[in-house]
């Protein structure tokens, strides 16, 4: 088969090559055409720029999986990522890729038993998947010993420092011997990853998927002007157009993400969220629905988000733009996965326009200036689901033949045109009512333009302090700070972004 052939030439091996015959992968992504032969052949440490959705995983976790020794039992590879999530699907795909391998793959995080992550690890696990504030703290209980380490990954690099862990990162790799090999993957390069690559990396070989901080090519951006008040009517409004639609919500904080989910669900849409207040059962439950498309739309905040790697998201809405454009790369990288295509929609009012223009420049895309759906739209799209479902229903003959005589006499003096129109206005007349006199709730961008223009610092200052949450702050502490340094109110601050140092 071709894409065996192709993986094949990258130096994949035969018992590899097999699962990933199973999984259904395709041609190798540039990404992984490119790092594999590297990774496999190159006894050079490896610093790879690449933007999440492009097969990152399998790039380093195939070479790997070839060069670690099932004889040897003890822990062999370690590999870092910032979220929980994002180590469970890592170690996941591990265990898919070494289906017929004897490799033991632990995952060690947060939030879910100590106790059971040990015995995985006294087992003999070889490769372990692991977040940082966790894997300190069993090297400090000396249930990890990293002394014998091969191989050290660090995934999604930027994201752990932007989450203030460059100290538990720094404090991990001194535990690892000197000889080690380390793969960082990054999708930006931060003064702070090259300082980390400076000290802990040897000569690396640098490679770059794409411009830095560039978005996939296969996304469409859209972005919608509207009213502040107007942004979760817009929301339902693109959901209502777009029946098929399973996306993610971005919103910006935990309580956005929880009541927009609470809004949607209470309106009858097939919604939940995902933000770092929820336990992780619950954060396992909401995903696994959501993989299973159980779950139409989820909610999240960009932490929570991260790690994500669900097939075929058609869109990704942001119900607030992030405050930098490496954020807005890395959430609309969660549609057009692996060669895919999807949209990235925005919704901004009318002094949030020139964010587009800068996000614009540092992702190297263009986004397309979109009308929110009105109500003949929506209702359109709604009839054609209708007719759809209608059209692929299974018939239960054999529950349903019983009942057939009485409905076939109740209907018989319908002629077939009439009986469609009428089965078919039972769906479309609750839409056509919902909407009858629904507004238009674009904003007229010639007016946006003129007002945003005039009112020079609509924005707000933009000020820096050199205090974070590694420092011990947080959204409502930092608030309070400044209010009682500078005499400025808590709530004068538009919104303020805690980083690990700043």
């Amino acid at each position: 088969k071709k894409y065996m052939s192709s993986f094949r030439e990258l130096g994949v091996g035969d018992r590899v090559l097999k699962a990933v015959e199973e999984i259904g992968f395709g041609m190798p992504t540039p990404v992984q055409q490119q790092a594999i032969p590297l990774l496999l052949n190159n006894q050079q440490d490896f610093l790879g720029l690449a933007q999440t959705g492009t097969g990152k995983t399998a790039a380093f976790g195939l070479p790997l999986l070839e060069l670690l020794d099932e004889n040897l039992h003890s822990v062999q590879a370690l590999v870092l990522a910032p979220t929980r999530e994002l180590c469970v699907q890592i170690s996941k795909d591990f265990e898919a890729f070494s289906k017929y391998m004897n490799f033991k793959i632990a995952a060690v995080y947060g939030g879910a038993s100590m106790e059971k992550q040990i015995r995985e690890i006294k087992g003999g696990a070889q490769i372990i998947t692991a977040t940082p504030g966790r894997l300190i703290d069993l090297i400090e209980r000396r249930v990890i010993n990293l002394n014998a380490i091969r191989f050290v990954v660090l995934d999604e690099a930027d994201e752990m420092l932007n989450m203030g862990f460059q100290d538990d990162i720094e404090e991990i790799l001194s535990h690892t011997p000197v000889d080690k090999r380390v793969w960082l993957f990054s999708a930006t390069m931060p003064v702070e990853i090259r300082r980390i690559a400076d000290r802990y990396m040897n000569n690396p070989y640098e490679l770059t998927i794409g411009r830095k901080n560039e978005a996939a090519q296969n996304i469409e951006h859209h972005y919608y002007i509207v009213n502040e008040r107007d942004r979760y009517a817009a929301l339902k409004r693109i959901l209502d157009a777009a029946p098929e639609i399973f996306a993610i919500v971005f919103a910006r904080t935990k309580h956005d993400a929880q009541k927009i989910a609470e809004n949607l669900i209470k309106d009858g849409y097939n919604a939940d969220s995902l933000h770092g207040d929820l336990s992780q059962q619950q954060r396992d439950k909401v995903m696994s629905r959501f993989r299973s498309r159980l779950l139409q739309i989820l909610v999240a905040t960009d932490v929570a988000a991260r790690g994500i790697d669900v097939d075929d998201v058609t869109h990704v809405i942001q119900y607030h733009l992030p405050d930098e454009a490496e954020s807005y790369a890395h959430r609309s990288g969660r549609t057009a996965r692996a060669g895919k295509s999807g949209i990235s929609a925005v919704l901004v009012n009318r002094q949030e326009l020139g964010k587009i223009k800068q996000i614009e420049k540092k992702i190297n895309a263009k986004f397309h200036l979109s009308k929110v759906p009105g109500a003949v739209e929506v209702c359109e799209q709604q009839l054609m689901k209708l007719i759809k479902k209608i059209k692929d229903v299974k018939v239960n003959e054999a529950g349903i033949a019983k009942y057939l005589p009485s409905v076939m006499d109740e209907l018989a003096m319908l002629e077939k045109e009439e009986l469609i129109t009428r089965m078919v206005s039972i769906e479309f007349n609750r839409f056509l009512d919902y909407y009858r006199h629904a507004p238009d709730l674009n904003v007229d961008i010639a007016h946006s333009e003129k007002s945003s223009s005039s009112k020079k610092y609509a924005d707000g200052a933009k000020v820096f302090i050199n205090l974070g949450s590694m420092d011990g702050f947080n959204d409502s502490s930092m608030r309070k700070y400044v209010e009682e340094i500078s005499g400025i109110k808590a709530d004068e601050l538009s919104h303020v972004i805690i980083k690990g140092v700043y």
